[in-house]
């Protein structure tokens, strides 16, 4: 007992955010021309007037890989083009990138820049990658939580072992190891105060992508990933394909696939900002 309490004990210690404060809670609302946050009680509408649009990986870290395609390559390429989609058709959206070129940005870093910019939503696209078959295919988006499955957890372990190429990343993320079990589970436990809003924005993203890419959607999920761990506001992590089906490959790969995938996010952003501002 007291071995496990020394194990876990570090690790709960991960899970205290200290960038959430009583005040950002899931009903917060701004107003405009105010970076400050009011509470729901207030008349002022809800607005999504700050986005922060992550590229998953970039620089030395390439992600994962198919015959030709590297992810990070096709990460940049869809943020891009969905950040141009948003800008062009809601010029009042102010649109953050976590990086614009193929750099390398820390994990932590990409949710600090979209806490300091006080964003409404953060999205991060990344490719998946299935080592057991090259016939999976799909897309899915996940929210911070519990992993469901092996799967969920594989996702999460490889998408957090980037940490494994930034400096002192065991001071940076108090000695979280991403090859544990253990740490990951209990980096999932920490629920956000945004999760209903987060999975309502990746439920929207997953039905865009049925309806308007034509794609198999494998659904919303959930896992611990330290890229949405401290993000106070509805987050989630895209994962737009599979660069191990050769298929999918070339899809990702393409001018019509990347359009057609940036178009389906792109729609299933602005069913959420015209139901969150009515409401």
């Amino acid at each position: 007992m007291t071995t496990l309490a020394m194990v876990v004990l570090p690790l709960l210690a991960l899970t205290t955010p200290d960038a959430l404060t009583p005040e950002l809670t899931q009903d917060t609302v701004r107003t405009a021309g105010s970076n400050e946050p009011n509470s729901a009680g207030n008349a002022v509408p809800n607005q999504v007037r700050t986005i922060v649009l992550d590229a998953g990986h970039g620089g030395k870290d390439p992600g994962t890989h198919g015959r030709y395609a590297k992810e990070k390559t096709i990460n940049l390429a869809l943020i891009l083009q969905l950040g141009r989609k948003i800008k062009n058709k809601h010029p009042d959206v102010r649109v953050i990138y976590t990086r614009s070129t193929d750099h390398f940005v820390d994990l932590y870093e990409r949710g600090a820049i979209a806490n300091r910019s006080r964003a409404d939503l953060f999205i991060s696209i990344h490719c998946n990658a299935s080592p057991s078959s090259n016939r999976v295919y799909g897309t899915e988006t996940y929210t911070l939580g519990l992993h469901r499955t092996q799967s969920n957890l594989d996702v999460a372990r490889r998408e957090n072992a980037v940490i494994l190429q930034e400096k002192n990343y065991q001071q940076t993320y108090k000695g979280f190891n991403p090859n544990s079990p253990l740490a990951t589970i209990m980096l999932a436990n920490y629920q956000n105060a945004f999760m209903a809003s987060s999975i309502n924005f990746a439920e929207k993203v997953e039905r865009s992508f049925r309806q308007n890419a034509e794609r198999k959607s494998n659904g919303v999920k959930q896992a611990g990933f330290i890229v949405l761990w401290k993000t106070t506001m509805p987050s989630v992590l895209i994962e737009s394909g599979y660069l191990t089906n050769p298929a999918e490959e070339d899809y990702l790969r393409s001018d019509d696939g990347q359009e057609a995938i940036s178009e389906a996010i792109f729609k299933a952003f602005e069913r959420y900002k015209q139901e969150i501002e009515t409401d």
